[in-house]
C-alpha cells in the first residue's frame, strides 16, 4: 500500500475537535493523560466532565481549558491559515501517530499532503562548521531528488541548512513554540519560505507561546517521529541532537550519524552513535539502502481517531478506597507496567486505569518510556 493510501477520511467534527482542544490544554494533561482518559471515558466531552472530580481524588484541583479560550486558539490559527489536525485524520503524520505520546493534535501550517512521502530528519550543531553545513545541504537535497520530504527543527545550523536545501522539493519544520513563535527569529523568513513553497510547519504548541528550554525536547520527539530515520550530522557530548537521537530509537526508527574529526568537539556526539551502534552516513545511498524496505512496512502504521478512543466504550467511573489502597500499595519509585499492576492487585483494567488516572491528574505517578509507571516519592 503506499502512503497515499494509508490516509484515513474520517475527521472530527468540529463540536469535537473544540472538545479535544480543551481537554489536552487543561491543567496536568499531556499526551499520554489525554489517550486514557478517551479510552476510559469513551469521548473528549465525556473525559471534560470527570477530570475535576478524578483529579480531586488524586489530590489537587486542577484547571480545565475554557471553551471561550479554546474557541479563540482556533480564531488566531485561522488568522495565519492553519489549522488543527487530529491523530488519525488525513493531514496528521502517519508515522508520528503510532509513536508513543503522539500530540492528539497539532496546529499545522501549510499543505499537509507532504506526509503523504517518506520522511527523513536531519538534525545536528546549532554551532556548525561550513563543512557540516555544506554536506547537511548536499543529502537533504538529494534526498529530495529523490522523493523524501526532510524533517527538522528550525534551529540554527545544520536544521536551518537541511531546510534551505530541501526547499523545492518539501520540507517539514517542527516548532518548539505557538505557530507564531518561531525561533529563533532569524529563521522566520525561512519558516514562511517553507509553507510558501510547499512544505509544513508543525507544533503542538498553543498560539502564542514562547518556547523554553523544556520544549525543545518535547519538539525533538516530534521530529524523529514524523520520519522513518534520523541522521545526525555533527553532534556535540550534550547535543539536543542525541535526544532526538534516543526519541527516535524509542520511537523504533533509524538512527544515522556521519563521522567527524575526533579532534572536534562538534563530532564526539555522532561519533559516540556511531560507536553504540548507529548506521554511519557518508553519502545519500547510505541513507535509502536502509530506508527504502522500511516504507511499504509503514504505510499501515497510522492511529485512526477510532483508535484513539472516540469509539471507545466508557468504563467504570468509581473506585472504592480499599482499591485505591491495593493499587498505591503496588507502586513504588521503580517503573512498573499497568499490566503488572493488574496482575498484582488483581483488579479489573478499567478500575486500575481509573486509580492511575486519578493519580496522574493529582500529580503522584510519574511516566516513562514503554508506558511504565513509578510512583512519584
Amino acid at each position: 500500500m503506499s502512503a497515499e493510501g494509508s490516509r484515513r477520511s474520517v475527521r472530527l467534527s468540529d463540536r469535537e475537535r473544540l472538545a479535544w482542544l480543551r481537554l489536552i490544554r487543561s491543567d496536568t494533561i499531556g499526551p499520554v493523560t489525554f489517550r486514557e482518559l478517551l479510552d476510559h471515558f469513551g469521548s473528549a466531552a465525556a473525559a471534560l466532565e470527570a477530570v475535576p472530580d478524578l483529579a480531586a481524588r488524586g489530590g489537587r484541583r486542577v484547571r480545565v481549558c475554557p471553551t471561550e479560550d479554546a474557541e479563540r486558539e482556533i480564531a488566531a490559527l485561522d488568522e495565519i491559515d492553519a489549522r488543527l489536525v487530529a491523530i488519525g485524520e488525513p493531514d496528521y503524520p502517519p508515522l508520528l501517530g503510532h509513536a508513543d505520546g503522539a500530540p492528539p493534535l497539532l496546529a499545522l501550517r501549510g499543505d499537509g499532503a507532504i506526509f503523504t512521502r517518506p520522511a527523513v530528519a536531519i538534525v545536528g550543531s546549532r554551532n556548525a562548521s561550513l563543512g557540516g553545513i555544506k554536506f547537511a545541504k548536499q543529502i537533504a537535497r538529494q534526498l529530495g531528488e529523490r522523493g523524501y520530504a526532510v524533517a527538522s527543527g528550525l534551529a540554527r545550523g545544520i536544521d536551518a541548512a537541511a531546510h534551505e536545501a530541501s526547499l523545492k522539493t518539501g520540507t517539514v519544520a517542527v516548532l518548539a513554540g505557538g505557530l507564531d513563535r518561531v525561533y529563533p527569529p532569524e529563521n522566520v523568513d525561512l519558516a514562511e519560505a517553507i509553507v510558501a513553497k510547499g512544505g509544513a510547519a508543525i507544533s503542538e504548541m498553543p498560539m502564542g507561546w514562547e518556547p523554553r528550554a523544556r520544549d525543545f525536547p518535547r519538539r525533538n520527539r516530534i521530529v524523529s517521529g514524523v520520519a522513518l530515520g534520523v541522521v545526525v550530522v555533527e553532534a556535540a557530548a550534550r547535543s539536543g541532537s542525541l535526544i532526538t537521537a534516543r526519541y527516535a530509537g524509542e520511537q523504533g526508527r533509524l538512527v544515522f550519524a556521519v563521522p567527524g574529526s575526533p579532534l572536534d568537539p562538534r563530532a564526539e556526539g555522532a561519533n559516540r552513535l556511531i560507536r553504540d551502534g548507529a548506521r554511519i552516513v557518508t553519502n545519500v545511498d547510505d541513507i535509502v539502502a536502509e530506508i527504502e524496505p522500511m516504507i511499504g512496512r509503514a504505510s499501515d502504521v497510522a492511529q485512526s481517531i477510532e483508535d484513539a478512543g472516540t469509539m471507545a466504550t466508557p468504563q467504570s467511573s468509581d473506585a472504592d478506597d480499599a482499591e485505591r489502597t491495593r493499587i498505591l500499595d503496588a507502586l513504588g519509585a521503580a517503573p512498573v507496567e499497568v499490566d503488572e499492576v493488574v496482575r498484582f492487585t488483581g483488579l479489573t483494567p478499567a478500575t486500575v486505569h481509573l486509580v492511575l488516572l486519578e493519580l496522574d491528574l493529582g500529580g503522584r505517578i510519574a511516566r516513562h518510556p514503554g508506558g511504565r509507571i513509578s510512583l512519584v516519592m
